[in-house]
């Protein structure tokens, strides 16, 4: 497992996070950690841009490259998929404003529900295109 700044996994740094997240948010970064987790359970968790301003940094989830980061804001938790503009989304899970060339995002506010099975084959989705995209790369 890789390792971050002073030495802690980047599993335990998310853990913190939610533990410090004593509200709505910190329940729904573990639900959809979760949901990431039974989606692909050879998922890595890593954690990145940790900086002053963000000691406890982004959380992010790979497999054969980025699927996904979670994002912790006052209003809402942020999942931005690294390459969402190029997965199907046929439940409308993608709600968030960045409509680029490439990424994607669910924002989750207060009293949110999820789609499960649809955010796990969303999830999915994303662990194969990648997969793909790395296969061109050996191949």
């Amino acid at each position: 497992m890789t390792r971050s700044e002073g030495n802690e996994s980047p599993s335990a740094l998310i853990d913190a996070k939610v533990a410090a997240l004593a509200d709505w948010r910190g329940a729904t970064l573990a639900r959809v950690r979760a949901l990431i987790k039974t989606a692909d359970p050879q998922v890595v968790e890593t954690v990145k841009w940790r900086k002053p301003s963000n000691p406890s940094g982004v959380a992010v989830w790979e497999h054969d490259g980025m699927i996904c980061t979670g994002e912790v804001y006052k209003d809402k938790i942020k999942l931005t998929f690294a390459q969402g503009a190029a997965l199907e989304d046929p439940a409308g899970l993608f709600n968030g404003k960045d409509t680029g060339a490439t990424r994607r995002s669910i924002d989750f506010f207060e009293g949110d529900w999820v789609n499960e099975d649809a955010f796990k084959a969303l999830v999915r989705a994303a662990v194969a295109f990648n997969a793909g995209i790395a296969k061109k790369r050996k191949g």
